[in-house]
């Protein structure tokens, strides 16, 4: 079964920057948009950035939009986001998946997550 993943995550401060990771084995990786949502105990998971599968588009929550970048590489099945200025409220544990890039629906496996926390 094709599962992601995640990388990179960690405590920092806020306004600082962090990458993370999304590697994906198998699967029709090049060839599927990848999302990027974010989960926090006790709430819904959110929708963060979207790509689709050239890396010609991408989409973002208007809440990171201007501060997070999504890309790829599908030589390496993975896909970044690149996180900076980032915000207390922006801790949360960051997944990826595959999405229909059309509504940004997840409609892939989900991996174990990255833990991203950020101290005011």
């Amino acid at each position: 079964q094709v599962q992601p993943v995640e990388s990179g995550g960690g405590l920092v401060q806020a306004g600082d920057s962090l990458r993370l990771s999304c590697v994906v084995s198998g699967g029709t990786f090049s060839f599927d948009s990848m999302g990027w949502f974010r989960q926090v105990p006790g709430k819904e998971r959110e929708f963060v950035a979207a790509i689709s599968w050239s890396g010609s588009s991408t989409y973002y929550n208007e809440n990171v939009k201007g501060r997070f970048t999504i890309s790829r590489d599908n030589a390496k099945n993975t896909v970044y986001l690149q996180m900076n200025s980032l915000k207390s409220e922006d801790t949360a544990v960051y997944l990826c998946t595959s999405v229909d890039y059309g509504d940004r629906r997840p409609i892939g496996s989900w991996g174990q997550g990255t833990q991203v926390t950020v101290s005011s």
